[in-house]
């Protein structure tokens, strides 16, 4: 049976509520290794998929909501598909996007897709300090869990700073928990232009018996802005991955339906 982290909504709603299929954080050592051998390995093997993706096309569905306690006061939806040109370049076309009820900078916009795109490979890794916290159940599958900041915040970078769990086999994250950062603050007190960004989960999966694929992330966090609080609420989804000369198209050449 192929190992798998449960991405079902209702899994994760409940994993949410009382982390039922997950296991207490041990905080002992690793065994048979160390945790900086645990990070050159997943980082590396991160370089590998981060190469071993770009020849996927994908449809991306994004739906962010703002809530003023109960009532909705706005939503962002869209839905495009990632397909590649001829030179092999990422190409993202819009097929449904209703204009905006809420308001979505440039930065709101940017930090919600790239939820799904985040890797912290060998060569992002300077970027980051990386803190191992121990090990945990997830699921069916045995993490080790990392804290990741960043090391410092050049102006005009978007960064990661949260939480990754790792499969202890496959050495690849299977999921990641926190924000993107720096939420961006007026210079003055009062003035306008706060701009503050919401905690998230994003859950891959295994979906070509090699590499793990970001497929869902999940936003329910309140901004606690100057003039007042916003619950966000949200959903980012990956579907219909296709990857040319990959596992993907392997597994799907060799299936009953294509042997027909």
């Amino acid at each position: 049976m192929m190992r798998q982290l449960s991405v079902s909504l209702l899994v994760i709603l409940s994993a949410i509520a009382a982390k039922a299929d997950e296991g207490t954080l041990s905080t002992d050592q690793p065994k048979g290794t160390t945790a900086q051998e645990i990070i050159q390995k997943f980082t590396a093997k991160e370089k590998q998929f981060k190469e071993a993706r770009k020849r996927c096309t994908y449809r991306q569905v994004v739906k962010i909501e703002a809530f003023d306690g109960d009532k909705s006061q706005g939503e962002y939806q869209q839905v495009a598909d990632v397909t590649l040109d001829a030179k092999g370049n990422k190409v993202k076309s819009v097929v449904f996007a209703p204009q905006p009820t809420m308001s979505v900078s440039p930065e709101d916009q940017l930090d919600t897709e790239s939820r799904l795109h985040w890797t912290l490979s060998t060569d992002e890794l300077p970027e980051y300090n990386v803190a191992y916290q121990g090990t945990q159940q997830e699921d069916d599958l045995q993490t080790y869990v990392f804290d990741v900041t960043p090391r410092q915040i050049e102006k005009g970078k978007r960064y990661f700073q949260g939480r990754l769990w790792v499969d202890d086999r496959d050495f690849q994250i299977v999921k990641m928990q926190g924000k993107s950062v720096p939420d961006i603050l007026p210079k003055k007190k009062g003035k306008s232009g706060e701009n503050l960004f919401p905690k998230f989960t994003t859950f891959r999966e295994q979906i070509d018996g090699k590499y793990w694929f970001p497929t869902y992330s999940l936003t329910d966090d309140t901004l606690h802005f100057s003039p007042t609080d916003v619950h966000i609420k949200g959903t980012v989804k990956a579907t219909d991955y296709k990857c040319p000369d990959s596992e993907v198209a392997h597994r799907e050449q060799d299936s009953p339906a294509r042997r027909k």
